[in-house]
């Protein structure tokens, strides 16, 4: 009899913008972007090591360049979905902000003017501004607006996402875009925040590679007419995490319809003989006092049979794990909350078989007991 271990999932984190824009002419001002790509590589949940409400999601900075053949109104404006009057939306789960310094016209620094809408005056004038919503940036000499034919700019973009949505069961992209538009010279240019969620990794093993092995067991030790209670036997569980995840434990049966005694959905087959006969069934037993996790104290399980929607009372009974619910984990006796979140479970599983009479079996060959089930990992 195997379990097979459910297979491991990974985590991580890719933000990228993308670049577009109006085509460009010798005779026509130019705006462009020093890159086309930003990347903040991979992350994992693992990096966040705190309990802030809002994660960092990295850092990058470029260039923004205006040139015209002739003397022009340089102002460039951001246009976004604004998430409040200082930061941008990056999805309803999180937002970003620019940040704009160092800028230089016709080879000259050049402070910069924060205009809260086209020939309006400057609400701020500094060195290095935050580039709030719906805003332009122009360059200033002496607090007043100037004209140039080559304006440059350095641009920081920061990102941050809400904690609680990166923890997501299944791969999620979030995708929002932005326009640069310096409307004075009909420029612009695309930028598309991308970012790709994946669930946290966990990898569950199972002591022996989940194998039972009952040997040879002779005919004539078995009941005729009764079932033949297996001894139980155990192997040990474990699950690891990158990071504490909340999660639950459901069971598949490799042997569907094969299981003796009914429609318990507790039980599990054991296979059938050469004649299609039942062999029999078993049951994976848990008992939430032989488990740990973490630096949590003693444990409980709760059982779901909605998919998550709702749990059961928390509770120290021993019961076989069932094929239609959710089974977890939590350090709160009583409670209806499902599982908490771990990141390190270990503990025993009690396997335990009944075969058929064997006036039931067809023993003119050798009968294997064939159970499989596999525990699979839910993220919830």
């Amino acid at each position: 009899m195997r379990l097979f271990r459910a297979p491991k999932r990974l985590m991580a984190v890719v933000l990228t913008v993308g670049l577009a824009g109006n085509a460009l002419a010798d005779d026509e001002c130019q705006l462009t972007l020093s890159e086309s790509l930003l990347d903040l590589g991979l992350m994992s949940r693992l990096a966040q090591n705190d309990s802030a409400p809002q994660r960092l999601l990295g850092e990058r900075r470029l260039s923004l360049n205006l040139s015209c053949p002739q003397p022009a109104d340089m102002g460039v404006f951001y246009r976004a979905l604004a998430a409040n009057a200082q930061y941008l939306q990056f999805t309803e789960h999180g937002h970003y902000a620019l940040q704009v310094s160092d800028g230089v016209l016709d080879g000259q620094a050049v402070e910069l003017g924060l205009l809260p809408g086209a020939g309006q005056p400057p609400a701020t004038v500094a060195t290095a501004l935050n580039w709030r919503p719906g805003h332009g940036v122009v360059p200033m000499v002496g607090g007043t607006p100037v004209q140039g034919q080559h304006f440059s700019l350095q641009v920081s973009l920061s990102a941050w996402a809400n904690v609680a949505a990166t923890h997501v069961r299944d791969a999620t992209t979030w995708e929002v875009s932005g326009t640069f538009d310096a409307p004075q010279s009909g420029r612009y240019r695309e930028l598309t925040l991308r970012a790709h969620f994946a669930p946290v990794a966990c990898t569950p093993q199972l002591s022996n590679g989940g194998l039972v092995d009952y040997g040879t067991l002779l005919a004539k030790d078995l009941s005729a007419t009764a079932e033949t209670p297996l001894p139980t036997r155990t192997l040990q569980f474990s699950v690891n995490c990158d990071a504490p995840a909340r999660f639950a434990l459901v069971m598949h049966d490799n042997r569907f319809g094969s299981a003796t005694g009914g429609t318990d959905e507790t039980a599990y087959g054991l296979g059938v003989d050469a004649s299609h006969n039942k062999i029999g069934r078993y049951y994976l037993n848990i008992d939430p006092a032989d488990f740990s996790a973490d630096n949590l104290g003693t444990l409980y399980r709760t059982d779901s049979t909605s998919n998550g929607q709702a749990w059961s009372s928390a509770t120290a009974r021993q019961i076989p794990i069932a094929a239609n619910s959710l089974m977890g984990f939590t350090d709160s006796i009583g409670s209806t909350l499902g599982p908490i979140a771990a990141q390190h479970l270990v503990g025993t599983v009690r396997i335990k078989p009944y075969l058929a009479p064997t006036q039931s079996m067809d023993l003119r060959n050798v009968v294997r007991i064939n159970g499989s089930g596999t525990l699979e990992i839910i993220y919830l």
